[in-house]
């Protein structure tokens, strides 16, 4: 992430503006007692995963909207029951949530990109991918922009779900509430793998994922606050009003129709009483 200066003005009062920075300056390890590390003077940030714990970080701000960008390169060879996150999230039980998260695999098949979205401690909004890519091999950039109207993911700048603001068809969407980037790697092999059946083989441990080039353009809210300056974050680089163009919506559209695997929206087994308000909204 890349560190960053309040505007002097009021009406700017609340506005982050990103520049080069540093995982030592902008993230806290929070827990795996060493196996988390930040290397090369702060620009690349490891963690890893053994038979005796997982590591995670989170950054020290938080952000009412922002665009987020993180390169990662996940765990390689046979990663089957690790779990890779990488997810903004405020506190409490009634927190909104915004969730990627990678499902280790055996090796030579493709990894899982789960994602999720929770508002006022509710999630069940899932949406699975394959990657059409080794995520392995190199560093991929995920990302996620969150302003007033949207939320969405994005892979390598190619977006893969837009969760809109519905809030005039009485579906919440998460607006109010501060919230951290995280990421963990972790064991999850009861359920990470196809479906629990395939369990972590410890003799490849320890596992480890790769960070670097974490950006932030973001509002943070001074403290015991919770709003942002919409006009301040307009002038800053455009994500406040951004949203799926005309071009991006037809990648999207071939990211889903190829190598989206599951899908709430069309899962009638799990909602027998109606699937939920949002899937019949274009």
């Amino acid at each position: 992430m890349k560190s960053c200066y309040l505007f002097l003005a009021v009406a700017c009062s609340l506005l982050v503006i990103a520049s080069a920075g540093s995982f030592y300056q902008d993230c806290d390890i929070t827990w795996g007692d060493g196996r988390a590390k930040i290397l090369n003077n702060g620009q690349l940030l490891t963690l890893s995963l053994d038979k005796t714990s997982g590591s995670g970080f989170r950054t020290k701000n938080e952000y009412l909207f922002a665009k987020i960008d993180m390169q990662i390169k996940l765990v390689p060879g046979n990663s089957a029951g690790t779990v890779t996150t990488y997810y903004l999230s405020s506190e409490g039980p009634t927190h909104d949530e915004i969730d990627f998260e990678f499902l280790g695999n055996l090796s030579g098949d493709p990894y899982t990109l789960h994602t999720n979205v929770f508002t006022q401690g509710k999630g069940n909004r899932e949406m699975q991918f394959k990657l059409w890519f080794d995520p392995t091999m190199d560093f991929h950039t995920y990302s996620i922009l969150w302003n007033p109207r949207h939320v969405i993911f994005m892979v390598d700048g190619t977006p893969i779900r837009d969760f809109k603001n519905l809030e005039s068809r009485g579906i919440a969407f998460p607006k109010n509430q501060p919230m951290r980037i995280y990421s963990s790697l972790w064991n999850a092999d009861d359920w990470a793998t196809r479906g629990g059946a395939v369990k972590t083989d410890w003799s490849n441990a320890p596992f480890v994922a790769s960070y670097r080039n974490f950006n932030a353009d973001a509002c943070v809210p001074a403290s015991g606050t919770s709003k942002c300056a919409s006009n301040a974050a307009s002038n800053n680089g455009g994500w406040w009003n951004q949203e799926v163009d005309s071009t991006a919506q037809e990648r999207m559209k071939w990211v889903q129709q190829n190598y989206m695997i599951y899908n709430y929206c069309s899962d009638l087994k799990r909602f027998p009483q109606g699937l939920p308000p949002e899937c019949s909204i274009a």
